[in-house]
């Protein structure tokens, strides 16, 4: 049955092409919808970019018939139709009618008692329960949200095999596992059955005689190899657990061999720290350099809409938002050596001139749109706070010579209209498994090493 699908302005300022995603159903635009994407259209923004492109869209459809009986969108059937009566259906009293929420609604509970199977389509959660109050089904925008956080891709896999197995993995670097030998613990039937690897996973081998008796690998599309780096200290970092071995092993690979690394996990595992330490190092102990630029980008909605209206320069402006960038690389200048007021003071010094000299480079995400960066090393931190739409556009951005690292933690999003499955963090996660060019590794929360506290706090809160 053909159903009509009443879309919200916030989905099509979060996904400008969701009029197509509906198959051979009816999209219907309250008339609202067109005026709240008009006071959009002029923002130096994303968000100001879907709403122009959403206006030419439905403007390019306007020459294909009349939108207010219906245009096509594809050869399944589907419509497009604006939405302009029902003004006079019935409303609770107490609810503003100077509201677009409530006229979208308004419109929502027309079309049902006009005999139209209509679903609202919205971002917004007090909307779709206010929806349930007038009987309206609602539903989030869907298209574009991946797996649940506890069902998405890790990057890291527990695997068993035989200890001799192990034990000739161990003999020298050249020695290899074929995946054909390796099983995992399937607890639905409580058995040992077939593992099944992606390309890039990093393994924790166990042997089945003797659980203690462990390797680390990594599948590289074919057989299990060993990792290269895992005795390297970058910049004098050591790793000290599983995770900060395989995080260490996907950042000091080149970038032609590993472009793109995506680091997730609570805080306090290092992700900024590790990526810091190994782009100084790259950039500055390596001969000849690996990278020309450090630059280190952090969404916020804040950052990315408003900053143009505070006062200063780029860097001033954006200066807030990089103070954890900046206690980041206190720590790993000062090392241990905290015990004097002057080594305090030296790292500060260093810190500063670092960002002086413009060593270390940081700009606002929503800048990055157009650029063709070669031969950068480029942090996008917090990422979990991007759109998906966002995480593409930063994602093409990457020239020859360039690595790109996507940092955060999906369980951690201050943007209002996403979630750990919207995200560009975790939808970047997904779409990108299995490719050759994508190294992943999700942190574990016992794996955080800022202090005991902060251990403790990941992981009862």
């Amino acid at each position: 049955m053909v159903k009509c699908y009443v879309l919200d302005t916030n989905v099509l300022l979060h996904a400008p092409n969701a009029i197509f995603a509906f198959n051979e159903h009816t999209v219907v635009i309250p008339e609202v919808v067109i005026e709240e994407l008009d006071r959009f259209k002029k923002e130096a923004s994303d968000r100001g970019a879907n709403s122009r492109h959403v206006s030419r869209v439905i403007d390019k459809l306007r020459l294909e018939g009349n939108l207010l009986e219906g245009v096509p969108l594809n050869e399944a059937g589907g419509l497009l139709r604006l939405e302009s009566n029902h003004l006079n259906t019935e409303m609770p009293l107490h609810w503003s009618r100077d509201k677009a929420d409530n006229r979208i609604l308004q419109v929502c509970k027309g079309l049902m008692e006009s005999g139209q199977p209509a679903i609202l389509i919205t971002r917004d959660t007090n909307l779709r329960v206010k929806a349930t109050i007038l009987k309206v089904p609602a539903e989030d925008f869907r298209n574009d949200k991946v797996a649940d956080i506890d069902s998405q891709y890790t990057g890291r896999l527990t695997v068993y095999t035989s200890g001799e197995v192990v034990n000739a993995f161990h003999k020298d670097d050249t020695h290899w596992i074929d995946p054909a030998k390796l099983y995992v613990f399937d607890e639905t039937v409580g058995l040992l059955v077939p593992a099944s690897l992606v390309t890039n996973q990093f393994l924790v081998i166990k042997s089945t005689d003797n659980e203690r008796h462990s390797a680390l690998g990594r599948f590289d599309g074919q057989k299990v190899v060993h990792l290269r780096f895992r005795n390297r200290n970058p910049y004098d970092v050591i790793p000290r657990n599983v995770g900060q071995i395989f995080m260490q092993e996907c950042l000091m690979m080149s970038a032609e061999e590993a472009p793109m690394v995506i680091i997730k996990g609570p805080a306090g595992t290092a992700k900024t720290f590790y990526s810091l330490a190994v782009g100084l190092y790259k950039h500055m102990e390596v001969r000849p350099r690996e990278y020309h630029h450090i630059l280190i980008c952090r969404p916020h909605a804040l950052m990315d809409e408003t900053h143009g209206f505070l006062p200063g320069s780029e860097s001033e402006k954006l200066e807030p938002y990089m103070r954890s960038i900046k206690d980041n690389l206190f720590t790993l200048l000062s090392g241990e050596s905290l015990s004097e007021e002057k080594h305090v003071a030296q790292a500060e010094d260093t810190v500063n001139m670092m960002f002086e000299k413009r060593i270390i480079q940081t700009e606002a995400l929503a800048y990055q749109r157009g650029r063709s960066l070669q031969k950068y090393w480029v942090i996008f931190d917090e990422m979990q706070n991007s759109t998906p739409r966002q995480a593409k556009a930063v994602l093409t951005r990457s020239g020859l010579g360039t690595k790109v690292i996507l940092l955060g933690d999906p369980a951690q999003i201050d943007n209002p209209l996403l979630d750990s499955q919207s995200n560009g963090l975790s939808y970047a996660g997904e779409k990108m498994m299995g490719s050759k060019l994508c190294f992943q590794v999700a942190m574990l929360p016992e794996e955080c090493e800022r202090s005991p506290l902060a251990a403790e706090a990941a992981s009862r809160l």
